[in-house]
């Protein structure tokens, strides 16, 4: 899989006040853990805004200092609530060579024939926890619902994960369903579909008079 750089720079302290100030100065306080003892690090918001519009899990990250280099996984971040600017990043570093295991988003293919017949599909699972080694790790998972009819779902058992792969998440859960629409719902789109059909007779109606 592709990997994506950062570069870094070692921070000696952590403490709240030295953090505000990076902040403001448009840097991202973060910790490296896993093969070593933690390390405080510094890392760019632009350049990690620009390269990771969506923080994912599975995306490898080779973190470049000046004198070191780390492959990483994001395993948590921080953000404020009100300007969505991410306040702090915990990194997990990886080991070439050595299983892993971590969350990889899935993402739904095609056209449910059940949702073109009026059903409605319902997600409930957005990732799965899945171990494999780090070449390995795909950025999503894929799954085709084209041949869901309302009623049918597809539980983890039926995903196919990619080669090298192992999907730890309980066989038994449920990705996704077609359901039926529910009555409210269907009444809602009859008296829709009046409305549009009021207005163009209305409209009809004032063209003939013209």
């Amino acid at each position: 899989m592709e990997k994506k750089t950062l570069a870094i720079l070692l921070k000696s302290k952590n403490t709240k006040r030295e953090n505000r100030q990076l902040r403001r100065e448009g840097k991202i306080p973060a910790v490296i853990y896993g093969k070593t003892d933690s390390q405080g690090i510094i890392i760019d918001e632009h350049e990690f805004n620009a390269k990771f519009p969506v923080i994912s899990e599975s995306i490898i990250i080779n973190l470049k200092g000046d004198s070191s280099v780390h492959d990483v996984l994001i395993k948590d971040y921080q953000e404020n609530i009100i300007t969505g600017r991410v306040q702090h990043i915990d990194f997990y570093e990886i080991e070439r060579g050595k299983i892993l295991r971590t969350n990889a988003p899935v993402h739904l293919k095609g056209s449910s024939i059940g949702v073109l017949e009026g059903g409605v599909l319902e997600t409930l699972i957005h990732e799965l926890e899945v171990e494999c080694l780090p070449k390995d790790l795909p950025e999503e998972i894929l799954v085709d619902i084209s041949a869901l009819n309302v009623g049918d779902s597809i539980h983890v058992r039926d995903i196919e994960p990619p080669e090298g792969v192992r999907i730890i998440t309980s066989q038994d859960q449920v990705l996704c369903i077609v359901e039926h629409r529910r009555a409210e719902e269907v009444a809602e789109v009859a008296e829709e579909e009046l409305e549009e059909e009021a207005l163009e007779e209305e409209e009809d109606a004032e063209s003939s008079e013209e």
